[in-house]
């Protein structure tokens, strides 16, 4: 199982959406505080249908207090990382932690040694980024393909 983390999203709508990519890939979502909105925002709620009670998502109130709790493989993902996100070999348990949608994940944390590699998505070089649910579904999807779609129905 792969597994999506947001440190401190800001957009109710991303999160939502990310929600449902989350249970439609069989992937568990965790979420880093301070969170830029309420759980129980209609907005996320809207987005994420009916599928928020078949993710797995689970909070924690900050970076320091996730890292004791999660260990293994990280992958950063940020436009200024120097691997291109397929050419990573995902294995099952791998963690992809994406930044707030404003700012990115901040130097000090991108920088540090909690990841494997620091991994971006090619883009025009007159775009700034791709929208936060957008690049979480192309990294998980790629991880997911070279796992096989493990736990797929087809």
């Amino acid at each position: 199982m792969l597994t999506v983390c947001l440190f401190q999203p800001e957009i109710p709508p991303n999160t939502g959406n990310i929600i449902r990519l989350c249970a439609n890939t069989g992937s568990e979502l965790h979420l880093i505080h301070p969170l830029g909105f309420s759980m129980d925002e209609k907005s996320v709620r809207r987005s994420g249908l009916d599928y928020h009670d078949l993710a797995r998502v689970s909070e924690y109130p900050n970076w320091d207090n996730y890292l004791t709790e999660q260990p293994g493989r990280k992958f950063a993902l940020s436009t200024k990382g120097t691997v291109r996100y397929d050419q990573v070999d995902y294995q099952d348990g791998d963690i992809l932690v994406f930044g707030p949608e404003t700012r990115g994940l901040p130097t000090n944390i991108r920088e540090s040694q909690a990841f494997d590699s620091v991994v971006t998505l090619p883009m025009h070089p007159d775009s700034r980024s791709l929208n936060l649910s957008n690049a979480v579904a192309i990294v998980l999807y790629e991880a997911w393909r070279q796992l096989n779609f493990a736990g797929a129905k087809s």
